[in-house]
């Protein structure tokens, strides 16, 4: 049941337009090994400005 809760907290964020913190962490461990993260805070600055100023979509690759 809790792996339903988190489901489903993920997805009431994301409608909100609140990013996955833990998922960019994965991601770049996944894709980017090479590359350290941004800590939490450069995380949702980045998130912000590429939503509302448009930057590159929100993409990354």
């Amino acid at each position: 049941m809790s792996g339903l809760w988190q489901v489903m907290q993920r997805t009431a964020r994301l409608m909100v337009g609140i990013p996955d913190y833990d998922a960019y962490v994965r991601h770049m461990a996944d894709h980017h090994p090479d590359q350290t993260p941004m800590d939490r805070t450069a995380f949702f600055r980045n998130r912000q400005e590429a939503r509302f100023a448009g930057k590159n979509g929100g993409k990354c690759c």
